[in-house]
C-alpha cells in the first residue's frame, strides 16, 4: 500500500498557556523533510510533547501556523486530521477489551474498511513489525511490554498515514528490549519511509533515530536544528554542548562503521574479527576490552575485507 511521505513545517509556531509566564513552545520554526525522522529532545519543560500535539491539534496554536504539504493544519477538518496522522505514545493505549487484530483495525474501521480488508492489513503488519500471526486473537493484557509497543507501532501504520507522531515511544520499556525495538524501527522505516516527528528525553536514542535533531530550550525555544554528526561535532553553543554531553566525540563513532574506513590489506592472523557493519564505537570498546590495536574486518559472508587499528578510529 504505497504512500507518499508529507513534508511538515512548523512556521514560528507558538503556544501559551493561559494563567502562565512565558511561552510552552515559542516561535518554533523548522522543517521535516518527507521521509524523514525528527527527534525532539530537551530539558524538562522544552515543550517537546507541546509541539508534537499541535500537530494533530490534541493542543490548539496561540499563534504561528503549521503545515503538512503546504496546507494549514487549521484547514483540515479536526477528525480528518487526526486519522490521518499515525500517532504511537509511550503508555501504548491499546483498548483491553478488543484482540489485537481489532486493535490495529481501530482507524481502518472508523474509515469504512471491510472486515475482509482490515484483517488482511492486520496479518500484514503483524508480520511487519516481527510477531506471529497468531498474535491477532490476543489480547493486550496476554502480551508484554515490547510486545505491546509493536502492536502500537502497527497501529499506528494501519491507516498508512503519511506523517507519524510518536511520544517517547520506548521509554518505558528495559534497554535490552528498547534497544531491538529502535532497531526494528529503524528497519521499517527504511522499508516505509515514513516523515516521522519523534519525542524523547534520551540524546542516545535521538542520535540513533533521528536524520535531524531538534534541540530545544526551555520554554520551547530552539537552539539547534541539524543532523546528528553536526550536533555533535559543532554545537551552536555551550547550551547544546553540555546537553549532548562531554561524551559527544564517542557518541559520534557511533554513527559511523568500520565498512565507512579505508582498510589496510588482512595480513595479520590472530586478530579480533568484526563485521563491516559494525560501529566505530562498539569496534573501539572491543580494542580496548581486549587489549588489542587492531581487527579484521569481515564481510556478510565471513571473509576478511581489511584490517583496521586503534589510530585508524581515533582519527
Amino acid at each position: 500500500m504505497p504512500s507518499a511521505a508529507a513534508e511538515l513545517v512548523f512556521d514560528e509556531a507558538t503556544k501559551v498557556y493561559q494563567g502562565r509566564d512565558g511561552a510552552a513552545v515559542d516561535q518554533l520554526s523548522l522543517t521535516v523533510s518527507a521521509g524523514d525522522i525528527c527527534v525532539l529532545v530537551g530539558p524538562s519543560g522544552g515543550g517537546k510533547t507541546t509541539a508534537l500535539k499541535l500537530v494533530n491539534r490534541l493542543i490548539e496554536l496561540t499563534s504561528g501556523d503549521i503545515r503538512i504539504d503546504d496546507r494549514s493544519i487549521r484547514d483540515h477538518n479536526l477528525t480528518e486530521l487526526r486519522r490521518s496522522i499515525g500517532y504511537v505514545i509511550q503508555q501504548v493505549g491499546l483498548f483491553p477489551h478488543m484482540t489485537v487484530e481489532a486493535n490495529i483495525g481501530t482507524v481502518p474501521k472508523l474509515l469504512g474498511r471491510p472486515r475482509s480488508w482490515i484483517k488482511e492489513r492486520s496479518a500484514e503488519l503483524l508480520d511487519l513489525v516481527g510477531l506471529d500471526p497468531s498474535y491477532a486473537k490476543r489480547f493486550p493484557a496476554q502480551l508484554s511490554g515490547g510486545e505491546r509497543q509493536r502492536v502500537g507501532l502497527a497501529r499506528a501504520l494501519a491507516a498508512n498515514p503519511t506523517l507519524m507522531l510518536m511520544d517517547e515511544p520506548f521509554g518505558a520499556i528495559d534497554p535490552i528490549v528498547r534497544s531491538r525495538l529502535q532497531d526494528e524501527f529503524l528497519r521499517l522505516q527504511r522499508e516505509l519511509r515514513k516523515t516521522v516527528v519523534f519525542v524523547t528525553h534520551d540524546i542516545d536514542e535521538a542520535i540513533k533515530v533521528g536524520d535531524r535533531i531538534a534541540i530545544l530550550r526551555e520554554g520551547g525555544r530552539l537552539a539547534q536544528y541539524d543532523t546528528p554528526m553536526q550536533i555533535l561535532e559543532h554545537p551552536v553553543d555551550d547550551f547544546v554542548a553540555d546537553f549532548v554531553g562531554r561524551d559527544r566525540a564517542l557518541k559520534a563513532l557511533a554513527l559511523k562503521t568500520l565498512g565507512d574506513l579505508p582498510l589496510a590489506p588482512a595480513t595479520e592472523d590472530g586478530l579480533p574479527r568484526l563485521p563491516a557493519d559494525t560501529s566505530l564505537r562498539d569496534a573501539l570498546a572491543l580494542l580496548i576490552a581486549e587489549r588489542r590495536d587492531a581487527l579484521v574486518v569481515v564481510g556478510a559472508d565471513g571473509a576478511p575485507l581489511g584490517v583496521v587499528r586503534r589510530e585508524d578510529l581515533l582519527k
